[in-house]
């Protein structure tokens, strides 16, 4: 068993899905499970439309319009007959959406962005799963949601293993090409949950586990995983092979190529990932897998941008002990921040966190009654694994470093 998982960028039009038929013809395709995200920039598209839904009434239906005309000149470019079923089923999907919309009572923004998300992948599986059916190869469609089974943690929620794992060996059909989509669940009121951006592949480990399949591919626009974003740092170099507990804390500090729940499962019953080029499916990517050691040898940087430092320190200047720092990390909790770095003395205290959930201003209102709070939006966190003097000086070089913290093999700075 083999499961492939095709991200946006590699689905993103009329030609990302051509070629995805192709890696299939090329790599086969018997028993195997392929996980789709959402086209492009569905989610994105989407999101704007969760905020119009919100906020911008008035610019609510346009924006629904512009997320159904990119798929539906994706329809016209790939299918010849105007009248093949897939326009109604797409059609149908963009129809539940809006009834969605229109009957919803909860103000809840995170149960509503669920809700609305969910409908980009679903399309995408529906277009594709379709279209490789007029290109001859037949595939069966699943509505991931009735396979993986979560909390209602919105927008990040947590696996159901056991039910998940009920689920998945008592209706899962090995014996055909099955496609699904990536990054959804649904909770115990089947209403939709994510996993969490960039969640389709934790999905293609989820099944991968539950099915003990051989293999997971991860199928992207670059050839495997960088020591480096080429995005943001030059020179960019292909690591042909990484431990999962390299890999893992890699993921960790937010290496974007692995969404950092996707190993844990893969590693428990030792299933060798693969991530390769979709533009070059007979490459020999990156290779996650148990053999130790990092292949070249070299430092991984990376950058997590929008980051908020807060700096913690006692108002009468006493110590901050172990009871501060067990209430300050319930608040974190609270609050839903994700912390980053951690770093503290003997009066004061710092960490840097992502204000996913845009709670912000409610946790320092709290921080505020017991300590003197310092707070800086908008700020980098740098990371440098296996760092080197070299890759040490480089990275600090013209930056205004307001943190800076170094164990053995992992440097990291926070800058402004």
């Amino acid at each position: 068993m083999q499961v492939f998982k095709f991200g946006g960028a590699s689905i993103k039009d009329v030609t990302g899905v051509k070629n995805l038929v192709a890696v299939l013809n090329k790599t086969g395709y018997k028993d195997t499970l392929v996980v789709v995200s959402a086209m492009g920039k569905t989610t994105n598209a989407l999101e704007l439309v969760v905020k119009n839904y919100f906020d911008r009434s008035n610019q609510l239906q346009s924006s629904i319009q512009d997320v159904f005309k990119f798929h539906n000149a994706i329809l016209l470019d790939l299918f010849d007959n105007e009248k093949h079923e897939v326009f109604k089923k797409v059609s149908t999907l963009f129809n539940d959406l809006k009834v969605f919309l229109d009957r919803n009572k909860s103000p809840d923004y995170n149960f509503v962005y669920d809700q609305v998300i969910g409908f980009g992948e679903l399309v995408s599986t529906t277009i594709i799963s379709e279209y490789l059916n007029e290109v001859n190869i037949k595939n069966h469609f699943l509505d991931v949601r009735e396979f993986i089974k979560t909390d209602d943690y919105y927008r990040s929620a947590k696996v159901d293993w056991e039910e998940t794992q009920k689920r998945i060996t008592t209706n899962f059909n090995r014996t055909q090409l099955n496609i699904t989509q990536g990054f959804l669940g649904s909770d115990s009121n089947n209403f939709t949950t994510t996993l969490g951006r960039e969640g389709s592949d934790y999905t293609a480990a989820i099944f991968a586990y539950c099915l003990n399949a051989q293999s997971v591919t991860i199928w992207k626009d670059v050839p495997g995983i960088l020591n480096a974003d080429p995005r943001y740092f030059e020179n960019a170099q292909l690591l042909h092979r990484i431990s999962y507990r390299e890999a893992i804390e890699l993921a960790f500090y937010g290496a974007s190529v692995i969404h950092p729940k996707t190993l844990q499962p893969l590693q428990r019953k030792e299933i060798t990932l693969f991530v390769k080029s979709f533009l070059n499916p007979e490459g020999k990517g990156t290779k996650v897998c148990k053999e130790a050691g990092l292949d070249p040898q070299i430092p991984c940087f990376i950058v997590k941008k929008n980051q908020v430092l807060i700096s913690l320190s006692s108002l009468d200047f006493s110590y901050i002990v172990e009871e501060n720092i067990s209430e300050i990390f319930k608040l974190l909790h609270l609050y839903k921040m994700k912390v980053d770095v951690i770093q503290n003395s003997a009066i004061s205290f710092s960490v840097c966190v992502d204000n996913m959930y845009q709670n912000l201003d409610s946790l320092l209102q709290h921080l505020k009654a017991k300590f003197k709070v310092t707070c800086t939006e908008d700020v980098s966190l740098y990371t440098i694994r296996h760092y080197t003097e070299t890759a040490k000086t480089q990275m600090e070089r013209d930056k205004k470093i307001l943190l800076k913290q170094l164990t053995q093999e992992t440097m990291q700075l926070v800058t402004k």
